[in-house]
């Protein structure tokens, strides 16, 4: 009898990915005995390196080997090859469409993502708003599996089996904890203009946590380089600020030290979701966007979202659109104060 074997594509972004994570483990915990094999980009492999035994990665490098139609022809012949019995395209971007529509030819299992487009245009309307819940991203990829006939139960608390990543695998500044230090980490930025708190408000924001906790350590976290320069200024005039994805070199080790993290301040964006995926709180600052979209991160409380409730917002699903106002005011109009409160609140909850 053939080994039941699930191909899983989710070829981008970042966050995105990660989202996919407490599905894929829950699935993979919930079917022993079902192979499952994740498609996606280099980036993503950290992801999925703890994974129970039956998931497997495998990367696709989408700009140069498997780039056009003869390289996604490419792509299908190696994927032929494994033997599977049903495709999730958890994408459904015109490359995944393209290997679905291969694979529903020579009649295998297929199913994809709905990603209710319709309901995201009434959300995000100037006119005729209609603001609610949509289904989360979680639950449109459990539906996914479900329509696969593989019904999952989504119960994830993180990648990592006792909870906690090895901080002795991290550089030695890493390596040891004040008895009373609080870390918090703070990741200030986002991909597009309409997700980002204004850098002078930010560096407000964390020059107040450390008046209050003089004993705190605070990390930042970003990759792109004006990123960098930012962070490098001002981690250079604050002692206790630390530019941590400059010294960890990669998403593990990014992953293992947001793990040991009383709290992440972050924006809507990919280091929401990787604070997600090992159980730290996350005291999260929307602006264009709203959690009603779906894209909240696993497992993290509306009452840690800093949000301002404005007519016009959300205007953007993505918080690509230019503002509506010209300003952003969904932004700029929440204090530093805000933030550090809701900090404050996070890490009083964690301690009763």
């Amino acid at each position: 009898m053939k080994t039941e074997h699930i191909l899983v594509i989710r070829f981008s972004a970042l966050g995105d990915v990660a989202m996919t994570v407490p599905v894929v483990y829950s699935l993979a915990k919930q079917y022993p005995n079902v192979r499952i094999t994740m498609l996606s980009q280099k980036f993503a492999r950290p992801f999925f390196e703890h994974m129970p035994h039956n998931v497997g990665f495998m990367e696709a490098d989408l700009k140069n080997e498997y780039h056009g139609v003869k390289g996604l022809n490419a792509l299908y012949r190696r994927l032929m090859a494994k033997n599977f019995t049903a495709i999730a395209d958890l994408h459904s971007v015109l490359r995944s469409q393209y290997l679905r529509m291969r694979f529903s030819i020579d009649r295998f299992n297929v199913a994809h993502i709905d990603k209710h487009r319709s309901d995201r245009r009434l959300i995000t309307s100037q006119n005729d708003k209609q603001l609610h819940q949509l289904h989360t991203s979680f639950e449109n990829y459990a539906d996914v599996f479900a329509a696969l006939g593989y019904p999952v139960n989504v119960d994830f608390k993180s990648i990592y089996p006792e909870g906690k990543g090895d901080l002795s695998l991290l550089p030695e500044t890493f390596q040891t904890r004040g008895e009373e230090e609080v870390w918090i980490g703070v990741a200030p930025f986002a991909a597009h203009k309409g997700k980002i708190y204004p850098e002078d408000q930010m560096e407000k924001t964390l020059s107040l946590l450390s008046g209050k906790f003089p004993k705190s350590r605070i990390f930042l976290f970003g990759g792109g380089k004006n990123e960098a320069e930012t962070m490098r200024k001002w981690s250079e005039r604050n002692k206790n600020m630390i530019n941590a994805s400059a010294l960890l070199g990669g998403i593990s080790n990014e992953l293992i030290l947001m793990s040991h993290l009383d709290v992440m301040i972050s924006m809507d964006s990919s280091n929401m979701h990787m604070a997600s995926l090992v159980g730290t709180p996350v005291v999260s600052i929307w602006g264009a966007t709203h959690p009603y979209a779906g894209f909240m991160g696993w497992g993290q409380s509306i009452d840690n979202a800093v949000m301002l409730d404005m007519p016009c917002r959300p205007c953007s699903i993505y918080g690509n659109k230019p503002c509506v106002r010209g300003n952003y005011p969904c932004l700029t109009s929440i204090t530093p104060e805000m933030i550090v409160d809701r900090v404050l609140f996070q890490l009083q909850k964690s301690r009763m």
